[in-house]
């Protein structure tokens, strides 16, 4: 579809367009739904409750590096003091369907970021076109490796906190399901929209919202916004905030170099047409 065509549709058009888009969209969360809720076993026992295991690779890895620098061996343990329960009738069935759907919005990621470029590009110049035909591939890169991050950092260490974490010798931890889920499936698609940053940055520059000047001018406050994020999305102890503050500093800078290059294409194509 042309840009002279998108021009002439109407606006009930465009929301028809939009209507098939999310369909298809939805159709396919559906699907790698439906095979997830099928791979219950893998789903469950493997993925989910793997954070919950003191054989988990984190653990491992965090034990090691602990006896490496000869800090205190919080991360050694052989189990974690808590049990996962579930008080209500529908409770695992509900948990069931739910973590299938997010595991379908994370396997179909891909498709449903492709239905949005079919979606907006049509209305782009076919220069901007060009210039972004790596948005789907980049895109689902920096959400996997967000959830990846997510699954592998910020929730075993917020599990290990919470989990570990007493008042009391006389209070024992019982977790909810629901509850556990919950922290595992906010850890993981949070990180993978935070890694989303270098993407979103691009697109307001390229409608001109943000520049590099202004990237850089505000850094000390994104540094502050990121220790809030960081806060909000691991427990509250500074190495753990720490260690999911680096990357998402690294994202920033990141973000910056992307303005700076897209500004850059912007003043050169401006040169070429005078």
């Amino acid at each position: 579809m042309t840009k002279k065509k998108v021009n002439e549709m109407s606006f009930l058009d465009h929301l028809e367009e939009l209507r098939w888009h999310l369909i298809k969209s939805v159709s396919a969360i559906m699907i790698a739904a439906t095979g997830a809720f099928l791979a219950k076993g893998f789903i469950f026992d493997v993925l989910i409750f793997g954070p919950a295991k003191a054989n988990f690779v984190t653990y491992q890895f965090l034990c090691r590096i602990s006896k490496y620098i000869g800090m205190e061996e919080s991360f050694c343990f052989t189990e974690l003091p808590f049990e996962i329960q579930s008080r209500t009738m529908s409770g695992q069935f509900s948990a069931h369907i739910w973590t299938a759907i997010t595991a379908g919005f994370i396997i179909a990621f891909p498709y449903v970021l492709y239905q949005l470029w079919k979606f907006i590009s049509p209305g782009l110049h076919e220069n901007e076109r060009k210039h972004s035909r790596g948005f789907i591939i980049v895109s689902s890169l920096l959400f996997f490796t967000g959830v990846l991050f997510g699954y592998y950092i910020v929730s075993p260490l917020s599990i290990n906190f919470l989990g570990t974490y007493q008042v009391s010798s006389l209070v024992h931890n019982d977790f909810d399901l629901d509850s556990y889920i919950s922290l595992i499936r906010a850890s993981t698609l949070a990180s993978g929209l935070v890694f989303e940053l270098p993407i979103i940055i691009y697109f307001l520059t390229k409608i001109g919202l943000v520049t590099p000047q202004f990237l850089k001018k505000y850094r000390k406050y994104a540094l502050i916004l990121v220790l809030i994020v960081s806060a909000v999305i691991t427990p509250p102890d500074i190495a753990s905030q720490v260690i999911v503050a680096i990357p998402i500093l690294i994202l920033y800078e990141a973000s910056i170099f992307i303005s700076r290059i897209v500004i850059r294409n912007q003043k050169r194509n401006e040169k070429k047409q005078v």
